[in-house]
């Protein structure tokens, strides 16, 4: 019985460094999803994970977007396909990637 109880446990996908699925990038959508559901999150009481003087601004969408510019959102982007892979990446991981196929203007 107690066999059984551990094959129920739900398994979470591996957080990996290495892109497979997808571009090898944060999508455009991908990071207005973030900035969106960060921006709420602000407006609704979270407090900020920088410092509001490095922001320079006290507006919540400035805040979200440089939270997320920098990393430092503890958000992974889910990806899968219709083969059913699938792959959560780390959103440092996307922005070190995005820096790397875009340059530092990400």
């Amino acid at each position: 019985m107690a066999e059984e109880a551990d094959k129920s446990y739900m398994v979470y996908p591996r957080m990996v460094k290495e892109i497979r699925i997808g571009p090898p990038y944060l999508t455009k959508y991908e990071r207005a999803r973030i900035i969106g559901v960060r921006v709420l999150q602000l407006n609704y009481g979270a407090p900020p994970l920088v410092p509001i003087e490095k922001v320079g601004s006290t507006n919540t969408l400035d805040i979200a977007r440089y939270e997320v510019d920098e990393g430092v959102l503890p958000v992974s982007v889910y990806r899968y396909t219709e083969g059913g892979d699938s792959q959560s990446i780390p959103l440092k991981v996307l922005i070190e990637a995005t820096r790397k196929v875009i340059g530092d203007t990400a």
